[in-house]
Order: C-alpha cells, then structure tokens, then sequence
C-alpha cells in the first residue's frame, strides 16, 4: 500500500504520525470522527503529497483493495451492478475556503445504472446521474481554463448552464414533475441518454464501467490540481461512500442540532425524514419520534460532539437499510446567546470546561440579545399579520404609529400630559439623522428601505429598540399597508423581530413575556462571572426602588448614579414642583418644598432598602429650571387647573408666563442648572438632603445597613463643591451646608449617625482640570462623560448625528464618541484621577452612563484607576462580563511572565 494513502472507519484511526496537514481539512474532521468511533461512513485519502501527481496504474491495486474494505462495512460493493456502492470525492485544501465543487455518485456506469433505479427509483437514479455530470464538468471547465482553450471552455459553461436549469426544475425525485418556468426544459430522457450525451465531454469511457469512472476522475482532477495557483500542493483527496436515505425500506435522512438553538434546552431539535433522500420538498417528523435505538445513538453522537468542540453543532445523517451513518457534523452560526450560556453552564457543571472558559466564551454585547421581551403566543390568536421582512435590531415591540418625527413627538407630549400609554412605533420608508429623536422614544421602527446595515436599524440598536425593515410597506398620507394588510396613523401594531425565524408585524396589542434572567441561564452566568471580580465593580443608574432591585438581580453592587430630577417629573408631582419653582412667597414656598421632601423620602427610602449594604450617589437636582416649565397650553392650563382646584389660588396665566420667561436661556445645558441652582436656591438642595437623611435614618432604626453617597453636579471649582458641602458664612449672610443640614436633622429627629460620603461628578474639563482642588472636599468623583464629552468636543449628543455621516464620510472622527469615549475625553479623565488623588489617595472614582456598558471603555477605566463604571440596569450584565474577562487576561498574562 503506498503510504500516501490512508484508511480510516469507526474502527481505524489513521496513525498520529501522519502530519494532519497532509489530510487537508475534510481529511482532518473525517479522522477526529474515526478516533471518536462514531458511525461514519469509512473511507480513504489520497494525501497532499500524491493528489496532484496521479498516476491511475500505480494506485489501480492500492484503491480497489481499500474499496474493498470500504464495501465489508458499508455492505455494498462497488460496481455491483444490482446493488451498487456509490462514492463521493472530496476536494480537500488545508484550508477553509475553496472554490472546488461537490463531486458525488461516482459508480453511476451503464452496467449499474438500472440495478441504483431499482432501489431509489428511476427519476432519482436521472437526478444523480445529472449530478455527476454536473461536477465532473466543472473540472473539466477549469481543465480547459487552465489550458488557455477558450472556445472549449466557453461550451462547457454553456452545457453547465442548460443542466443548472434542468437541475433547478426536476430537484430530487421527490421534486420531479414540477411543472417548467418558460424556456425551461424538463427531464424527459433515460440515464443512459444522458450518458451518451455528455460522455464526449469526458475522457474516454468515464461511463463504461465503475472502475474505470474513479480512476479517470482522479486523474482529472490530479491534472486539473497540477496546473491551479489555487492548489500550493496542499490539497487532499477524500473518497467515501454514499448512502441514501430512500434505499429501500428502513431508510430515512436527517439534520438537528445537538441542543435548542433559541432556547439551550438539553434536547435534539430537528427533523428527520422517512424515506426521503434529503428535505427538499420533503416532510418531516421531529427528530424526538425517530426510532429509539436511533435516537440513543444520534443523542451520544451530540452531545460527544458538544463536549468536544465546546459549542452546538449541527449534525447531519442517513439511515439506510437498518444501519445509521453520520455524514457531517459542523458549527452553527444561527443560535441565541441563551442557548450558548446553557450549554457552557452544562459544560462547566460536568467539568469539561472551567468557569473562566465559560466567562471567556460570551462576547459582552451579546448579552443584550438575552434581555429582549418576546411575545407571549396565545396573546395574538386571531390578529391580522404580514409576514417577512429582514431583522434590523431584534425583539418584540408595541406601540401607536405615526409616519413621521414631528407626529410621534407630539403624541408623545399629549400622552404625557394626559397620563396615556407612551409606547409609539415610527414607521417611515428610512430614516435620516433628524429622525433619531424619534427611535429614542419610541419602542421599535419600521421603515420600507435598507436592512441590517441600515441607518434605522443601526439607530435602533444602538437604543435597544426593536427594527424590522419591510420591502413591502407603503405609506400613503396617514394610511400604510403591507401586502394586504392595512392600518392608519394612531393604530396599534406589535413588531416581532425574533434572533431566528420570520419576522412578523401583528394589527393590535399583543402581551410581552418579559425575559427570564433565571430560566435562560443569565443569572447563574452573571454569579459565575462575578467570582473574577476583584477591587474594580460595577454599579447601576437607577431611579425607583424597581429599577434598583432589578440592578440587584442582574449583579450590581450599588447605585452609581440615582437622578433625583426624574422622580419630580412624575404626573403627580410636576405640577407641586413648578408651584415651588414659582412661589412667590418664602411660606408658600416651604409648603410646596414640604410636599416635595415627603416624596422624595419616600423615593430614597425604597431604594435604599433595596440596595442594603451596597453604596447609593444620589445625585441633587442637575436639570436646568426651565426643563419642568409648562412648555404649552394644555401642560400651562393642568398647571393653572391644579392651583385654582387643589390650591384654591387662582393664578393669573400673564404672571406664570412672565415666570417661565424670567426662567429663560439661551445655552440651559451650560446655564442655571447642577450646583448653580443651589446656590441661587439653596432650600432645593436642603429638601433634598434632608429626604436623604430622614430616609437614611428611618432605614437605621429598622437595623437596615445603607451607605449613601450625595453627589453635587456640574461643579467647575473647588469653591462651589466647598460652599454646598461645608457652607459659608459672610457680612450679612450665610449659606448652610449638607454637613450643618444633617446634623441639625440628626439633632431634631434624635437619630443616631449614619455614615456618608459628600462628591461631585466631574462634567466639565476645568473640573477635570481642577480636580486637585476639588478632592479637597469631597470623598468621591463620578465622570459624567455623557457632559464631559459634550463640554470636551463642543459637540451635543443630542445633534451631532445630523452632521455626524459627513464627518464620517471623510474620516474626521472615529466611532461615535458617546458610545466609545474620545481620546482626549479618556486624557481628562485619566487626569483627574491622578490629580485627586494626589491630594486625597483614598479617593474613589467612577464613570456612570451608558459609556460604562461599553467594554472597551470598561477595559480604559480599569487601567485608568477607577473603582467602577456604573450604567443602565440591563447593561449591568455587559459591563460586569468586560470587568470579568479583563481580569481573567491579566491573570493569564501575568501566569505567562
């Protein structure tokens, strides 16, 4: 036997001594599967130091003799002209890519054509005749290529292209019969006509008999391989046999996947189907119901498979006459990331892989997939529906829709004024830069033109938003439709963009499941996660006592950013903040401050409580006053409504309005807004401070552990952080500081001490800057690098995607720096963590936003010093796996020194 050719079966392994480059890569998987002893098809390889030197006289003896070997185990012989063993040859390079065609039903000879029909059928036996036809001319089109004989070349492409049609129209056999498009000719002839056809094509007597077809094809393509710059004498040559899934009774094919692909369950899914070739055109039967004894070995075959490759694999296998084969096995691209958490959990609970290869496994974005609402089927049983479309940002979205910008955000604020459902879907033919307002606001975007790629679908991911694009939406005035379903502007729709699976658009409001952090394996994942943590963590934004327990759940460890602001925006609220704001009386002032205090107490409390034991920044009011102005008639006539009903004070509509325009300004983000209020309006930080600590001390005396932490925004000096905190005394005034107001609360309410921290956020580069002097007087820096890259660039976050493509276009600026943080925004920061500490070593820093949910800016905020980054609650998971898998580096790297 020439020892460049090499068996193997499920019972022979080709040696180690063999380099496993001389196989090529379907000579490599082929052996992996032999020294696992799977059931897989036996077969031989010519290795890549003979496959492009043929020599069909030298090989005849060494390749009917592995034949041979090949017909013992598979039980038919080749060249049996009843019953014959048909092979497949497999051009195999070194690598992954290849251009080469599936060449298949080598054996098909005038002698053996009848007794194949007998077994499949005569339609079939035509079908694969055609299909060695079909391969075998592709080698002989490159033959001529590569000859430099253009003439010859050309008419072998025109016979490809005729039988791609013929193939096209008669499929397998179960696809025979189908009626021909216009100009399209179908199958009418014998397999030996087809032979007699095409035989002038090929060297002489391809199809005169079994032995001689497989040794001229190996020639072919040995001199095909001899003259192709694609072939670096790296290329393969596998040859198995075929077997056939409609060869007589017992036979069936099939193809699953080794677990659920959305939802990670430890179950087969796929289908298989009896007495059928493959599922084209075919119907089939849940891989469950497949006999048991098949279904036994095919569960072993999985799961080996998984624990192997350490990930889902996608199998594929014939059943014929009573014996099962594995024919391919191979990686699956289209899966959920639950169901990959599910199988690296399964895998590390049985100690095939660590824990810090699971935490590695998972890309951190991915995670976002994991959190997405699906609907909740029964819901929507009955409901009009289009069907299709292709996914821009996946998920399940509900909402009223309008046609454009302007018309969503005004039925946005008129739902807000009337306490109505807020959930709107913008459906446009695309969407442009002025339309990203919108998509914020809204809960999904359906738009006519684009795709994955599309600005909408780019906008909409990048605000958790559901997108779908939908070739067939037609919009017309205030009516749109999909195919032959309508609905106008104002009507309800749900969008379901599933990760896998057809897209559809519902008319109605469907019920959302809610993700299950528990049941997709999420939880677990996160508590696996963060046993790599060590100093650096991560904290949440959160407003309510819901969002902070969710932040809990999901492996927070504290609040890094509580804006008070929100809370004031609340229905029943707003109007008693603007009767504060405009007081005009020091005693009707108090009353409304009062109010306030009561609901804000209430407020820290529940989120306190929540995060027991883990520290809370609360941030003291940030907004600019204008912002909870009435900005209309119907918001000006609630408010005037609720003085002259609940007050019983009737205001003058001249007055308010003077009120609101004394309020007024030109730049409100860098105007009277942050500490600047404070120290115009020291009574609103005082409220606010005492809400903290009437709640911190409640908290204390119910044996609750809290640690709050009041943050003073947008300071630009040391001298403001320094007046708010510790207060000052002048000629004729005073201003009274968090210190002086907590420990006169303490005294009157008898509580006993709780312990706090007083910091600021760092937004602005003269804070930055300054941050030397600023440490002096607080214990804590948090950047808010949504401002900070605002103040840094000179640029809005809520306007720079109008120019943001031409600046892009021509290379000005790199990524959008309100997802990745700018250069120049990283140097501040870095800055100002060393700057502060020099002055105060113990200082802590951290970054809050959705800038913290980034990994990269994760991985800059570890090696900058920081303690934390802090972001929404549901990229809590995102960060805190970037913090997990950046340790696990540093680790390696440091295990490798």
């Amino acid at each position: 036997m020439d020892n460049r050719i090499h068996f193997f079966s499920h019972i022979d392994v080709i040696p180690q001594k063999v380099a496993p480059e001389l196989l090529g890569i379907r000579g490599r998987q082929a052996n992996e599967f032999a020294e696992l002893g799977f059931p897989i098809l036996p077969g031989f390889i010519l290795d890549t130091e003979i496959a492009s030197e043929i020599d069909p006289s030298a090989i005849k003896k060494d390749v009917n003799t592995l034949l041979d070997k090949c017909a013992g185990i598979v039980g038919k012989h080749y060249g049996d002209e009843n019953n014959p063993m048909l092979l497949k040859v497999v051009i195999s390079p070194n690598l992954a890519v290849t251009t080469y065609p599936t060449l298949h039903n080598f054996g098909l000879v005038k002698p053996t054509i009848k007794g194949f029909g007998n077994w499949v059928g005569e339609d079939f036996a035509v079908h694969e005749v055609l299909f060695l036809v079909r391969g075998m001319l592709k080698i002989e089109e490159r033959i001529k290529e590569l000859e430099a004989k253009p003439k010859e070349q050309e008419e072998i492409a025109s016979r490809l292209k005729s039988l791609d049609r013929l193939l096209g129209i008669a499929g397998p056999s179960n696809e025979l019969g189908k009626k021909p498009k216009a100009g399209e000719t179908k199958i009418t002839r014998t397999a030996v006509e087809y032979m007699d056809e095409y035989a002038k094509y090929f060297p002489k007597g391809f199809f005169d008999t079994a032995e001689g077809q497989i040794l001229i094809t190996l020639d072919e393509i040995s001199k095909m391989l001899q003259m192709d710059d694609q072939n670096d004498q790296d290329t393969a040559l596998l040859i198995q046999p075929m077997v056939y899934g409609n060869y007589g009774k017992d036979s069936c094919s099939g193809d699953f996947f080794s677990r659920n692909v959305v939802t990670g369950e430890k179950r087969l899914q796929g289908q298989f189907f009896r007495g059928k070739f493959n599922e084209i055109g075919a119907a089939g039967q849940d891989i469950g119901k497949i006999d048991a004894a098949y279904l036994k070995q095919l569960q072993k075959i999985a799961w080996t498979l998984e624990d192997k490759f350490k990930e889902i694999r996608q199998i594929r296998f014939t059943v014929e006459k009573g014996k099962l084969w594995l024919i391919e096995q191979r990686l699956v691209d289209q899966k959920s990331t639950q169901s990959d958490i599910k199988l690296l959990l399964d895998l590390a609970s049985r100690k095939i892989v660590d824990n810090a290869y699971v935490v590695k496994a998972i890309d951190p974005l991915r995670l976002n997939e994991i959190l997405h609402p699906i609907i909740n089927t029964p819901s929507i049983k009955g409901f009009k529906s289009w069907k299709g479309g292709i996914a821009g940002a996946p998920g399940a979205a509900i909402g009223r829709v309008y046609f454009s910008t302007d018309t969503l955000l005004e039925a946005r604020k008129l739902a807000h004024q009337k306490g109505e459902d807020d959930r709107f879907i913008l459906v446009a033919v695309s969407s442009f830069a002025e339309d990203v307002k919108a998509i914020e606001v809204s809960t999904g975007v359906l738009t006519a033109e684009g795709g994955y790629s599309a600005h909408a679908s780019v906008v909409a991911r990048q605000y958790g938003k559901v997108s779908l694009v939908a070739p067939d939406l037609k919009i017309k005035g205030t009516k749109a439709s999909l195919g032959s379903f309508n609905f106008s502007e104002g009507d309800y729709i749900t969008i379901n963009v599933p990760f896998y699976g057809e897209s559809t658009v519902y008319l109605g409001t469907a019920e959302l499941i809610e993700p299950d952090p528990k049941e997709s394996g999420l939880l677990d994942f996160i508590a696996l996660s963060k046993g790599f943590l060590k100093k650096f963590h991560v904290r949440a934004n959160a407003d309510t006592p819901r969002d902070a327990a969710l932040a809990l759940s999901f492996g927070a460890d504290g609040i890094g950013l509580c804006r008070t602001e929100h809370m004031f925006f609340k229905a029943e609220r707003i109007n008693v903040f603007r009767e504060m704001l405009l007081s005009t009386s020091k005693k009707d002032r108090d009353k409304a401050l009062a109010k306030l205090q009561v609901m804000q107490r209430d407020d820290f409390y529940g989120i306190l409580k929540a995060m027991a034991g883990k520290e809370v920044t609360i941030r003291l009011l940030d907004s600019p006053l204008h912002e909870f102005m009435p900005h209309n008639d119907d918001e000006l006539k609630a408010y005037l409504d609720y003085m002259a009903k609940v007050k019983k004070v009737k205001v003058s509509k001249a007055e308010v309005l003077a009120s609101i325009e004394a309020l007024h300004e030109f730049n409100p983000m860098l105007g009277h807004r942050g500490c600047r209020i404070a120290v115009s309006y020291p009574e609103i930080y005082a409220m606010q401070v005492k809400a903290v600590f009437e709640a911190a001390y409640k908290l204390r005396s119910e044996k609750v552990d809290v640690h709050p932490e009041i943050m003073v925004p947008i300071v630009m000096n040391s001298s403001e952080l320094k007046l708010i905190a510790y207060g000052k005394k002048i000629e004729g005034s005073s201003y009274t500081g968090i210190v002086d107001i907590e420990e006169e609360l303490r005294k009157a309410k008898k509580a006993k001490y709780v312990e706090y921290q007083i910091g600021t956020m760092i937004e602005l580069p003269a804070a930055a800057l300054g941050a030397g002097d600023i440490a002096k007087y607080g214990r804590f820096f948090s950047f808010g690098t949504n401002d900070l890259t605002q103040t840094t660039l000179g640029i809005s976050r809520d306007d720079f995607t109008a120019f943001m493509p031409d600046y892009t276009l021509f290379d000005l600026i790199v990524g959008n720096p309100f997802s990745t943080l700018d250069p120049r925004v990283k140097e501040l920061i870095a800055l100002a963590v060393e700057r502060g500490r020099l002055t105060r070593p113990d200082l802590v820093c951290g970054l809050c936003g959705e800038h913290g949910a980034n990994p990269e800016n994760v991985r800059f905020c570890m090696g900058a010093g920081l303690n934390y980054v802090s972001s929404s609650p549901y990229s809590v998971p995102i960060a805190l796996l970037a913090v997990a898998q950046a340790e696990i580096e540093k680790t390696e790297e440091a295990a490798s020194k």
